[in-house]
């Protein structure tokens, strides 16, 4: 397929509802029912291969593709790879949503964006159990498949790509957390025996924050990374996902890193991910959809279509999302060019993954297959759904407005997202339940009236409707801007090439703040946008953050509003002025400044951002003060030569305890972000690093909590330009908060410093 085209049919397929139907292998009557293949008492990579081994040369390669055939001689029904579940059981070639009644809907969270904003990592493990029981409940009933093609854990770096809604945020440590919370609620644990719940995959492995901008796709994009920056902050998620969570599967992107396509990239596929993270053979790496296709057609890194499924397979690529290994793999068997081994090493992988979630068992065997209808949307995931959303708002802005009464009042809602149903979930959604829109939320909240009006669209640049929303918002006593950026511009068919406000929002909400109302602004969207023009006008009395707030957004933003629970959110990105997207290109990978880079990311960007990672206020004030004698001086070699060293970089250095005390008189959670500052180490430095965070609950008026922040040595290592992590001796500092913080704390390493983790060298290695 032109992969112009194959990029449309995959972000309509993205949306659309599956219509795969699976059945299931019949080990009870079958042909398999007497072989080990059916023996759940064996191991499953012995099952497995003994299945393979069964295949034909043309079997193996007509089951390589993301739609396999199956081996019906053997009993072997037909299964579709690819399924999706991002914040929610979605729509996709292999999940179907019945058009009513049972299995016509499932629990819809918020965006990814969003839930990372929420900084806890418990929740995220909760969401993540919830859809996972879904899942299997639609699997049961033939309606979804085991496997499922999310998370996105590439750090969102650039604020202008239009897939960032998808990853919960641009720091490295922050996703590694967050990804290792999710595939422990989504597979049933880390590296669970017998059985994965569902299994997941990270992508998209590796470097990969670039769609289309400027006449550049991820088809034809190379993306130059030094080791250093692929080291430091490509790959410590990918890292978190599949050495410490032990995720089932991984995606490899579209893009080529240093010349070489990811997925036919041996240094990626195998000297990293098998090598040095031990991503051994009973899990599997696929391909994005023709990415495999790609390596010949737009990366033109081969002569032909079977050296690009040759080179693919053997650099570690399992299964291909397309048609490219069923199409070309028998000229490149014919050729010589691969072997079967090759076919059987990939086959195998996938099918022990099979194996691990029970396909291949009967029934009886595996209380997972009891899951029913009546186990999807329960009240308790609905209630989930709502503290989400509820957790990842984020307040920008406030002057003292908000918290506001609702009794007696009335509220205009006024912009696009006012009666906002599905334009609420952002992308890789499912069939929600419900939605509750912004208007439903005020109305639910108990205001005397609400009114509405759209006033002009997301990209609209008219005023002829300025009237009527001036007019209804003359009639109220409050009001609600709602807007921002919409899905269907910020998608994985194009990237933003402005971050300011688009159209006339603007300008409409400058003549809704002259009519002399408190107004307040609620932003929708993935990304951020730049506030500045809302935070400089004082008839804006308060800006929320709220994403793409999913099923209960509308409940959640006026639960803030009118005081019912107390924000407490955290940017899990950085807000940078508009002018940014001057200052650097999108295919500039350095995160440190440069003649035509300014640094990415808060780490080490240069300009002043309108607002920090990190930034989220309160309705209440707070005190905090350590706990115990935080530890001042460490020894490196002591540190090195007393802990386990399988993973050095997991060695713990120091637990260090806030108590935070609510001196307001509002309950709130909060959220605590530990900083790290140093001068130690590689020049330049980052100006500082998030090293360990954790989210507080509902602290009462007067009352105190207490966090425990746990800090490894390899979030205060420095990365040098091979790759390699360093500890260094020298004098450190850990700041709580945002800004100059709220609380520090200073302490040494002692003793010569010390290579803590090698980075595998070979990042040139050619086919």
């Amino acid at each position: 397929m032109n992969p112009f085209l194959a990029s449309i049919v995959c972000a309509a397929i993205h949306v659309a509802l599956g219509q795969f139907n699976y059945s299931f292998p019949d080990c009870v009557n079958g042909p398999l029912s007497s072989t080990a293949v059916c023996d759940p008492t064996k191991a499953p990579a012995a099952r497995a291969t003994t299945l393979i081994q069964m295949f034909t040369d043309e079997e193996l390669m007509q089951n390589t593709d993301n739609v396999s055939p199956g081996v019906p001689r053997l009993g072997v029904p037909s299964y579709q790879w690819w399924s999706e579940a991002l914040h929610g059981v979605a729509g996709s070639p292999g999940v179907s949503f019945a058009p009513s009644g049972e299995f016509s809907s499932a629990t819809s969270f918020p965006q990814s964006i969003v839930l990372g904003s929420t900084f806890d990592i418990d929740l995220v493990k909760a969401v993540a159990t919830v859809i996972s029981t879904e899942a299997r409940a639609f699997n049961n009933f033939h309606r979804a498949g085991l496997d499922y093609f999310t998370p996105n854990i590439n750090p969102f770096k650039d604020p202008r790509w239009g897939r960032g809604q998808e990853t919960p945020g641009e720091d490295p440590f922050h996703v590694s957390q967050y990804v290792y919370s999710l595939i422990d609620g989504l597979q049933g644990g880390i590296d669970p025996r017998p059985y994965f719940k569902v299994a997941a995959d990270c992508k998209h492995y590796a470097a990969y924050d670039l769609d289309s901008w400027e006449g550049i796709d991820r088809f034809h994009f190379d993306a130059k990374v030094s080791l250093q920056d692929l080291s430091e902050y490509y790959l410590p998620s990918f890292q978190s996902c599949v050495r410490d969570a032990k995720v089932a599967s991984v995606m490899c992107s579209y893009n080529s890193v240093n010349g070489i396509p990811a997925c036919a990239n041996p240094y990626l596929l195998q000297d990293i991910l098998r090598d040095f993270w031990g991503f051994d053979d009973d899990r599997w790496v696929t391909s994005d959809c023709d990415a495999i296709g790609n390596i010949f057609t737009t990366h033109n890194f081969t002569d032909t279509f079977a050296e690009a499924v040759a080179d693919a397979l053997k650099a570690g690529t399992d299964v291909d999302c397309g048609t490219s290994y069923s199409t070309h793999l028998p000229d490149a068997l014919n050729q010589s060019l691969i072997t079967r081994d090759d076919l059987e090493r990939a086959l195998t992988r996938q099918y022990t993954s099979l194996m691990r979630l029970g396909y291949f068992d009967p029934p009886e065997s595996q209380p997972l297959r009891q899951l029913a209808w009546s186990d999807v949307n329960k009240p308790d995931a609905q209630a989930l759904a709502h503290t989400a959303a509820v957790e990842g708002l984020v307040l920008l802005k406030n002057d003292g407005f908000l918290p506001v009464s609702a009794s007696g009042k009335t509220i205009a809602i006024i912009g696009p997202y006012a009666n906002a149903t599905k334009d609420m979930q952002g992308n890789y959604f499912g069939t929600a339940p419900f939605i509750v829109t912004p208007f439903q939320g005020a109305v639910d909240a108990g205001f005397n009236e609400v009114v509405s009006a759209a006033g002009t669209s997301i990209n609209g640049t008219s005023e002829a409707d300025f009237a009527a929303a001036i007019a209804v918002a003359n009639s109220s006593d409050i009001i609600i801007f709602a807007g921002g950026i919409n899905n269907s511009i910020e998608s994985e068919a194009k990237d933003r090439l402005t971050i300011a406000w688009t159209g006339n929002q603007l300008s409409l909400v400058k003549q809704l703040a002259s009519l002399g109302k408190p107004v307040v602004v609620v932003q929708f969207g993935g990304g951020q946008l730049d506030d500045s023009d809302l935070l400089d006008n004082d008839a804006v009395r308060a800006v929320i953050w709220a994403g793409y707030p999913g099923q209960s957004g509308g409940t959640a933003i006026f639960d803030v509003i009118t005081g019912a629970v107390a924000p407490a959110g955290r940017l899990s990105v950085t807000q940078y002025p508009e002018d940014f997207v001057n200052q650097v290109g999108m295919t500039d990978m350095a995160l440190r400044p440069g003649s035509a880079n300014p640094g990415r990311t808060y780490k080490w960007y240069t300009g002043r951002p309108v607002l920090e990672f990190g930034h989220g206020l309160h309705f209440t004030t707070f005190d905090f003060s350590w706990r115990g004698r935080p530890g001042r001086k460490y020894n490196i070699q002591h540190l090195l030569h007393t802990a386990d060293k399988k993973f050095p970089d997991l060695i713990p250095l120091d637990t260090f305890h806030v108590n935070i005390r609510n001196t307001g008189n509002i309950t709130s959670d909060y959220v605590a972000l530990l900083f790290l500052k140093s001068n130690a180490g590689f020049a330049p430095h980052p100006k500082k690093s998030l090293v360990s965070f954790a989210r507080a609950h509902r602290i009462d008026a007067g009352s105190s909590a207490t966090v425990d922040l746990g800090v490894n040595l390899g979030s205060i290592a420095r990365v040098d330009e091979h790759g390699d992590s360093w500890l260094f001796a020298g004098d450190y500092q850990l700041v709580l908060d945002i800004g100059d913080g709220v609380l520090s704390h200073s302490f040494s390493l002692t003793g010569p410093s010390a290579r803590l983790v090698q980075w595998p060298r070979d990042l040139s290695k050619q086919k």
